[in-house]
């Protein structure tokens, strides 16, 4: 049962603006697996919430077949958007939206990127309609013909910015920005992990000297990570997003031990990511030239293949709130 579930299934890492009031995410994540009766709804679980307290903003792993997966993450954005206020909202990290963020993503062999892309577009229009006032953008495989990157669609709507001038966003579905809901990204493409890696200083400046060195972009940086840094409970964070990169980085990217990068076929495509032994690794490098310890990584929610095989045991097992066995899990 589990090995033919699994060829259908897609990830959601639901990012919402919300994390103080744990009540509410809560209520948020039983949204996505329960029925319009009270039920579970069959088919669907939530393996993970992370919560942070200083950036205000949690991220819920909900797991569906391509079938159910709609359904699951609107029912959960629809919670959020009347849970959630973003005119009194205020946290350390960026954000724009009550829901910030609805990335799909495909864990099976039978769904492909544009299958993701389609449930993306269906429920971004479904959002706004249901909850007026929504308003929506895209990225990656959702983004046609442009196919941008979160991180382009995020700088060029202004998600960077301390204070964003929502007034003069253009969404790609819904009215003008609402101060209550903010703006919500809706896209799809290969897994992304979060990779947060602490470094012993409060020295913000550092930081982003580091986040520099570590992103995609710079001569020295690793492949498919974009990095912020940010002040988080009395020090700094690296707070990686891990992008998977198409085929497989050359030696030269692995970690000290010569980890190699885990891989993952999506339609054909080999598809693999950065270890987070190399993330920290380079952090650990990087902020020891400043005489800089690392306190700690820390992965939000899962690796491609953890999701995957934890996602099939907790449906086999008809587990809905599998975050209560699973609730943080630390590298």
């Amino acid at each position: 049962m589990a090995s033919t579930l699994g060829k259908r299934l897609v990830a959601c890492l639901l990012n919402v603006s919300e994390a103080r009031r744990k009540d509410l995410v809560v209520k948020i994540a039983q949204a996505a697996i329960t029925n319009n009766n009270g039920g579970w709804r069959v088919g669907t679980t939530v393996l993970n919430i992370f919560n942070d307290f200083d950036y205000n903003r949690s991220v819920i792993t909900i797991v569906a077949s391509i079938d159910h997966i709609r359904e699951a993450v609107l029912s959960a954005c629809e919670q959020a958007c009347g849970l959630i206020d973003m005119s009194g909202h205020s946290g350390a990290h960026p954000c724009m939206g009550a829901v910030d963020l609805v990335p799909l993503y495909p864990l099976g062999e039978e769904v492909g990127l544009e299958d993701c892309a389609k449930e993306a577009k269906a429920l971004a229009s479904e959002l706004t309609q249901q909850v007026v006032g929504t308003s929506t953008f895209f990225f990656g495989w959702a983004d046609m013909p442009q196919r941008r990157s979160l991180a382009q669609r995020r700088k060029e709507m202004g998600w960077f910015k301390k204070h964003p001038d929502t007034s003069i966003i253009q969404p790609d579905v819904g009215p003008s920005p609402q101060k209550r809901y903010g703006l919500t990204g809706v896209g799809a493409s290969p897994y992304v992990m979060n990779c947060n890696v602490t470094i012993g200083t409060e020295d913000l400046a550092l930081g982003r000297r580091m986040a520099a060195a570590l992103r995609e972009s710079s001569p020295s940086g690793i492949p498919g990570v974009q990095v912020l840094a940010l002040p988080h409970e009395g020090a700094v964070e690296i707070a990686c997003n891990v992008e998977s990169v198409q085929g497989v980085p050359p030696s030269c990217c692995r970690a000290g031990g010569g980890d190699l990068w885990p891989s993952f076929n999506i339609g054909g495509q080999v598809y693999s990511h950065a270890p987070p032994s190399l993330i920290t690794a380079r952090v650990a490098e990087l902020a020891g030239r400043d005489g800089v310890a690392t306190k700690g990584t820390a992965l939000v929610g899962f690796t491609p293949h953890e999701c995957r095989g934890l996602a099939e045991r907790a449906l086999s097992l008809g587990i809905g709130e599998f975050w209560k066995e699973q609730r943080k899990l630390h590298m």
